[in-house]
């Protein structure tokens, strides 16, 4: 699953040490898949910091410059002991965090970054101007919590391109780790987007519950087809999403799901359930978008 069969994954360094964890799960991510690991890092001002661009001073641009380059030869030292023979690039970037990734998730098969808190919780503000989850050309993975590396890979299903999407990374991850998959489908009595939606129509004389379970079936039977290595674990519960996700990342190795589920502003910021995925989930948390949501 890729824009492009030799793009990298490329990992966001700020030299915390949420980075540095999330440099190593890139780095296992990298072994797996067989592909280069880029790890970058941006020392620039934001460009809407000021309201405006603003250049910063040539003599902090090159005191920024030297203590990038000094965390990046660290990193790449560290992650080239702990996975001997992968392929290690580097890169830093002038600009700020916010607009040198997103021009990164261009180039990248994933773009990895730590858990948001301190700085780097800026890039997922959940406002239109910065939600990186929400603009990136590719998936962006979120490193939190803890991976357990016996546990499922969780999938959540809705029906919804977006949705569809994330069926497809989920059920690649699964493959490339030897993980069974559970892929939820859940509905709440408010959610009348999700439970009146053109992908959701009960027939007639249908429970919601049989809706759910026909939905995920149709959803999930051209990938399973598609990976027979992959045991399938289909649950549909009456919950809301957020709270069924949040307990199913516990015990497990990774979560994916959409930008956006069912309703919302289209176009705007991440959706509310995979902000809240972000900040809380057990294990890291992949986010799959569509180039035309």
């Amino acid at each position: 699953m890729s824009a492009t069969g030799n793009a990298p994954i490329v990992v966001a360094v700020d030299g915390s040490e949420t980075a540095a964890a999330a440099a190593l799960w890139a780095a296992g991510e990298a072994a797996r898949r067989h592909a280069a690991l880029l790890v970058f890092t941006a020392y620039g001002y934001e460009d809407a910091a000021f309201g405006g661009k603003v250049y910063p001073p040539s003599d902090w641009l090159a005191v920024k410059e030297a203590e990038a380059d000094e965390l990046l030869r660290r990193t790449r030292a560290t992650l080239e002991a702990a996975v001997p023979g992968l392929e290690v690039a580097t890169e830093a970037s002038d600009r700020g965090p916010v607009p040198a990734l997103l021009a990164m998730s261009d180039r990248a098969r994933l773009l990895v970054t730590g858990e948001p808190v301190g700085p780097i919780a800026g890039l997922f503000s959940g406002s239109p101007d910065v939600d990186l989850a929400a603009k990136a050309h590719c998936p962006v993975v979120v490193v939190r919590g803890s991976e357990s590396v016996d546990g499922p890979v969780v999938v959540g299903v809705d029906g919804s391109p977006l949705s569809e999407a994330a069926i497809a990374w989920a059920f690649d991850e699964a493959s490339l780790r030897n993980a069974p998959l559970i892929a939820l489908y859940t509905w709440h009595d408010g959610d009348t987007a999700g439970l009146f939606s053109d992908g959701n129509v009960a027939f007639q004389g249908e429970s919601l519950r049989d809706s759910g379970r026909r939905l995920l079936a149709q959803r999930l039977a051209g990938w399973q087809e598609k990976y027979p290595d992959v045991t399938v674990e289909r649950r549909v519960e009456h919950d809301k999403p957020r709270h069924r996700l949040l307990s199913a990342s516990r015990g497990a190795q990774l979560l994916v799901v959409g930008s956006r589920g069912r309703g919302g502003f289209t176009g705007l910021v991440l959706g509310s359930t995979s902000q809240a995925l972000l900040h809380h989930a057990a294990c890291p948390v992949m986010v799959v978008r569509t180039e035309n949501a």
